[in-house]
């Protein structure tokens, strides 16, 4: 398990240099954390990776949990950008649970980096890691849309929150390996019939 965050937030960039490095680190990260897992990366190998000075990483993530936070942010968004939007014939619940496999055939991908990313978010505190709201808002707004839902209720909020959760304990048991794919489809499709239905709207 990562440490628990250091009690303060990273700098954020403020000019395309240092957007492209931080971005040249997140992507050191991923890369590094896919090939060794959480416990094995070093912050200095993924410095000198990124082509930056190990100061200028911690400015920028004060801890792995900070790190690994943001890749999550990073890779939820990258998903966001290649998902196509909801065709007309699909059902909402039929929509909804394909972003959630393309997200799980994504991140299986690469287990060892699935499990540092879920295992840094889990660790992290909102109030010091800011990115840890862009993973909460980007997985949100990328399952609305999927729904279709233009102007979501505190309702629909909350739906979608009990399937994330409920899909990150199925991730988690698909890296555990205690249970098939077709245990897991037929989870997460269930799921979306009884949270996504639509008389459940009156709820």
């Amino acid at each position: 398990m990562p440490r628990i965050a250091e009690a303060r937030a990273g700098a954020e960039p403020s000019s395309p240099r240092q957007h492209a490095r931080r971005q040249s680190i997140l992507r050191a990260a991923a890369e590094i954390a896919a090939d060794t897992g959480l416990d094995r990366v070093q912050m200095q190998e993924v410095a000198r990776s990124a082509g930056v000075a190990i100061g200028t990483l911690y400015r920028y993530f004060p801890s792995k949990t900070h790190l690994f936070t943001a890749v999550m942010a990073d890779q939820i968004e990258g998903l966001a950008a290649r998902l196509p939007d909801r065709t007309a014939h699909e059902s909402a619940e039929d929509s909804v649970f394909a972003t959630l496999s393309a997200a799980t055939r994504n991140l299986l991908r690469r287990p060892a980096l699935a499990t540092a990313m879920i295992q840094s978010a889990n660790a992290a505190r909102a109030a010091t890691v800011p990115d840890l709201a862009r993973v909460d808002t980007g997985f949100l707004d990328l399952l609305l849309r999927a729904w279709g839902v233009e102007s979501p209720t505190e309702h629909h909020v909350a739906r979608l929150r009990l399937l994330i959760l409920l899909w990150y304990g199925v991730l988690q048991s698909r890296l555990n390996e205690r249970f098939t794919p077709e245990e897991a489809d037929a989870d997460l499709r269930m799921a979306c019939r009884l949270l996504l239905a639509p008389e459940a709207d009156a709820g």
